[in-house]
């Protein structure tokens, strides 16, 4: 269980973290003083209904957004204290994020779109260095995933299924330390969603720390432990 983690193998931490966001006259509190620790080679699910505050906690988690109140620390060092240039590169390089709705660029192939990462905080000089490199990563990425015969095609010419294992090559390209994964499965059938758990479990035994959202309890149970999130409050935890 959490709390009798050992501190020092623990690599992201929330404390009381409060969000709220403004609606008309209204103010929507949407996270309520959440607690969270994940260690480090850790697949945790965060489970909740819609409109629960999980998504927004996962985007907290990664920098994506802020809490009004509360303090996220990687490798226990405050996130609220990086500057715009770090907070880039922990987006960028730290944590890998993969997305109910794949977010890949059609005008790009599947290769290009894993690799865009690696290119992305680099001058054209950097980029010209490290292209080889950034080009047989995605490769490799690629044929672990299956998608090798895919490098080429455009990201409409694929499946959902095939979309989301591009998706998840892209997380993977910068060789993130934390994995975040909102609703992963989310826009895919029940066999496809399948095998993108299977990929998530099987980078999770090779020691990717992972870190999922879903609605599905069912979906959870894949998970090692499993967080649940009840009116922008965690309710209880429980390991697999």
């Amino acid at each position: 269980m959490i709390d009798s983690m050992s501190k020092d193998n623990v690599i992201l931490k929330a404390e009381g973290i409060h969000k709220s966001y403004r609606m008309g006259a209204t103010q929507v509190k949407v996270l309520k003083g959440v607690d969270l620790a994940v260690k480090k080679g850790e697949f945790v699910a965060i489970v909740g209904a819609s409109g629960s505050g999980k998504s927004t906690l996962l985007h907290i988690l990664g920098a994506l957004d802020k809490p009004n109140k509360g303090v996220v620390t990687f490798e226990k060092r405050d996130l609220s204290r990086f500057s715009g240039g770090e907070l880039n590169r922990f987006r960028n390089k730290t944590v890998g994020f993969v997305f109910q709705f794949y977010h890949l660029l059609d005008e790009l192939s599947v290769l290009e779109n894993v690799y865009l990462p690696a290119m992305t905080g680099r001058s054209m000089l950097g980029w010209l260095a490290c292209r080889k490199w950034a080009k047989n990563r995605a490769r490799e990425l690629l044929a672990q995933l299956g998608l090798a015969e895919r490098a080429k095609h455009k990201p409409y010419q694929l499946s959902g299924g095939e979309r989301q294992r591009a998706a998840i090559g892209r997380a993977l390209m910068n060789e993130p330390q934390l994995l975040l994964a909102d609703e992963p499965t989310g826009n895919l059938d029940s066999a496809t969603g399948n095998g993108i758990l299977e990929v998530l479990e099987k980078l999770n035994r090779a020691g990717q720390t992972v870190v999922m959202v879903t609605h599905d309890e069912r979906i959870a149970q894949r998970a090692g432990r499993i967080v649940t999130l009840v009116d922008g409050k965690i309710e209880h935890k429980h390991t697999r």
